[in-house]
């Protein structure tokens, strides 16, 4: 199985925000520190809105934040979210499937397991354990800087 770039940049996204704290962050910064473009980030920014997990505050000083704390966001919850499929073969998904064996194949039944504990391993993560599992974090994505100007 392979997440897809706007999950990758989704969880980034969190971490950005879960590192800046309280401040609200701005799609530009998040943008620059990980060198993609605006567009792509708010298109990603749509379905996290939707779940619950950013909020978005509009306006000349707006920016994005976490509605909640970074240790009740899990890694299962984002990928839920981002990932449009988790077919793993053809008989995970529905409508014609060619294959004589899909109701008397092992496979299915262990494509299944193995996707049932990949889930389970992301609901033991969190935004947090991300962010504190790098100290360096803020310097890394240059929120040290952005912290110390003073406010608009």
């Amino acid at each position: 199985m392979r997440l897809t770039k706007q999950t990758n940049y989704a969880v980034r996204l969190l971490m950005y925000c879960a590192a800046n704290g309280d401040r609200l962050s701005r799609v530009p910064e998040i943008a620059k520190a990980y060198g993609v473009s605006e567009l792509f980030l708010f298109k990603i920014l749509q379905p996290l809105t939707r779940a619950g997990l950013v909020e978005t505050v509009r306006g000349r000083n707006g920016g994005v934040r976490l509605p909640k704390p970074a240790a009740e966001i899990s890694l299962f919850d984002v990928v839920r979210v981002t990932e449009d499929s988790f077919a793993m073969a053809e008989c995970f998904e529905a409508g014609e499937i060619e294959c004589p064996l899909v109701d008397s194949c092992g496979l299915n039944t262990a494509l299944r397991k193995a996707l049932n504990a990949f889930f389970e391993v992301l609901q033991q993560y969190t935004i947090d354990d991300l962010v504190k599992a790098r100290p360096q974090i803020s310097f890394l994505l240059g929120l040290e800087d952005v912290q110390r100007q003073p406010a608009a």
